[in-house]
């Protein structure tokens, strides 16, 4: 099989180009010599399988940023029979230095001049051939979004590798040092082959640039657009989680249950109650996730997500992190996996692990479920508006406490460079294709571990023999007596503590987990809150559901995007440490003022 590396700089359409070739069919692997997992996909080229590796978004070369080190060490360890450059049509006056670093490797390469559209609006034109000739490689121009060129884009590919041209080693460590000899190749090219107006005009761009990067207004404007796509994804997702649930009730009434007399008990109650409900608690978020992709996807295409991180990147950079971390923080809040999972942007590992710390401690839609059931059954109307709004302001502070504690000791020296592309239409494939890679990403490596866990706490909450389900003669209730000396403290009860192991798995749970134990609902189950907790105690207990451990699948996440099981270890007891202090500071002040 033939392998074919695709290079380009940020903001080029690399990965829109990468989803055009591949269709759905990519894959996230490891490769000798390299310290992160590359995006990859196998197909068909002429007569030809290919491998096709979608590599990060480099400036040059010469490998001072993590980025530029990971292509390189690619290039040195792995086979590479052809490099496709991906290059912005609008920018190759200070992109065209990277192709020719590239090519005087002597390595086998396509260029792909992309965003032809938005050059032709710009009235930029550009002589592909006479470019071509002078870069000594084929030249094609294309628009990834709207798929213009692509044909010829392929065919050009597919030729290209049948050529023989291996990579010298040597070139590729002697020959980054020539920069003044590449700028100068690259201005005369510019020059000979480039026709370029005067002043580029987005006219368009820049008046909507007015106003959403207004110094007062953007950030307000901001946090409203963020509010209504959240709002979209509650909206929207209730429904469909509703939907999801019916069918896998239906599934279970007619035809699971009616088996039931035919296996023994605790068979049927591990196969169902363990791996049915397990399944189920995967595809529950199924729903959200698809939608906050989706939705998230367009607001990143149209270039507005890039003028986020740019209106808070000063606030972010005094705690470590840069604007790309606020903007992961604000996917929390609808839910903590897409949010981890969207930090591989941020190639430099400190940053991404600082930001998969402080991720976590973002109130999502999970959690929030929770509390609007803890206020509304404890707290007056006009009290739970203003304790809800309490526990938004602690998941805030605890999130900056994180990235300040842990900002010291992962301190990222590489410069958030970001260019802000103009507004576009999102293309509603691309968004698509971007949407089903990331869930097929979360089915595959965060699924394994929920069903592991709702397996195990079934067990906790079923064993050992002759224990009442959910009841506190069970493993699950010897735990929350043997976790009593450490939460009574924080005015948490046993029977609560029970909850807890529940919440560990999917904060979902923890209402189910106070059904299953109690055999109540409603105002009973209303009841049955009260005589278990006051409301200072009840505050307590939503702050230490808040910030004492995320949902399996967060931390499964977590695992699987650092790679290391010590970074997830420190996550979880800081998150643990953390919880315990602040409800025990926030229960005891309120004892000692007479609360």
């Amino acid at each position: 099989m033939k392998r074919l590396a695709i290079v380009g700089m940020p903001n080029t359409g690399k990965s829109t180009f990468f989803n055009r070739l591949t269709g759905s069919s990519s894959r996230v692997g490891n490769w000798p010599g390299v310290t992160v997992e590359l995006l990859s996909a196998n197909i068909i080229l002429g007569d030809d399988a290919v491998e096709v590796v979608d590599l990060p978004g480099i400036y040059d070369l010469h490998g001072f940023s993590e980025d530029e080190q990971i292509v390189r060490d690619f290039l040195e360890n792995n086979r590479v029979d052809l490099v496709t450059i991906i290059l912005n049509a609008a920018q190759l006056d200070h992109q065209l230095p990277l192709a020719l670093q590239i090519i005087k490797l002597g390595i086998n390469c396509t260029v792909m001049i992309n965003m032809i559209d938005e050059a032709d609006q710009l009235g930029i034109r550009i002589d592909a051939v006479a470019l071509a000739q002078g870069l000594g490689c084929p030249v094609q121009l294309i628009s990834a979004r709207h798929g213009t060129g692509f044909n010829e884009a392929r065919d050009t590919i597919s030729t290209a590798l049948t050529r023989k041209q291996a990579l010298s080693l040597d070139a590729l460590r002697d020959n980054l040092h020539a920069d003044d000899e590449i700028v100068a190749r690259a201005d005369m090219l510019v020059s000979q082959c480039i026709a370029t107006p005067s002043r580029l005009v987005r006219r368009m761009t820049e008046r909507i640039d007015r106003v959403l990067l207004h110094p007062v207004l953007g950030l307000p404007l901001f946090f409203l657009a963020m509010f209504l796509v959240f709002q979209a994804v509650y909206t929207l997702g209730a429904p469909l989680q509703d939907a999801v649930a019916w069918i896998l009730d239906m599934v279970k009434v007619q035809a699971i249950e009616p088996f039931a007399g035919q296996l023994p008990p605790a068979v049927y109650g591990f196969l169902v109650d363990g791996l049915y409900d397990g399944i189920g608690t995967v595809a529950s978020f199924v729903p959200v996730i698809i939608l906050f992709f989706f939705l998230m996807a367009i607001v990143e295409d149209s270039g507005y997500l890039a003028r986020a991180a740019y209106l808070t990147d000063s606030l972010m950079a005094r705690m470590g992190l840069d604007g790309r971390g606020f903007v992961m923080i604000l996917m929390g809040f609808g839910c903590n996996v897409p949010a981890l999972m969207g930090t591989r942007v941020m190639r430099s590992r400190a940053l991404r692990w600082l930001s998969m710390l402080v991720i976590p401690f973002s109130l999502c839609s999970a959690r929030l479920q929770v509390f609007v059931f803890i206020t509304t059954a404890l707290f007056t109307p006009g009290q739970a508006p203003v304790v809800l709004f309490f526990m938004y302001v602690a998941s805030f502070a605890s999130a900056f406490l994180t990235a300040l504690v842990f900002g010291r000791r992962l301190k990222s020296d590489e410069p958030f460079v970001l260019e802000l592309p103009p507004y576009r239409a999102p293309i509603l494939r691309q968004v698509l294709l971007r949407g089903w890679h990331e869930i097929s990403h979360f089915l595959r490596r965060a699924s394994t571990f929920i069903v592991t866990g709702v397996v195990l706490v079934w067990i906790l909450t079923h064993y050992p023999e002759g224990s009442t389900p959910g009841g506190t003669d069970t493993w699950a209730g010897m735990l929350g007596e043997w976790m009593k000396p450490a939460l009574d403290p924080i005015g948490i009860s046993a029977a609560m503590s029970v909850v807890l192991v529940f919440g560990f798995v999917a904060k979902e749970i923890v209402i189910g987990a106070m059904v299953a134990m109690t055999g109540l609902e409603g105002d009973a189950l209303t009841g049955y809150l009260a005589t278990q907790m006051d409301l200072v105690q009840a505050i307590s207990f939503m702050l230490f559901i808040l910030l004492y451990t995320p949902c399996l699948s967060t931390i499964a996440t977590q695992l699987s995007e650092s790679r290391s099981w010590k970074f997830a270890g420190i996550s979880l007891g800081w998150s643990l440490t953390l919880a315990w202090l602040v409800s025990f500071t926030f229960y005891q002040s309120a004892r000692l003022l007479g609360y």
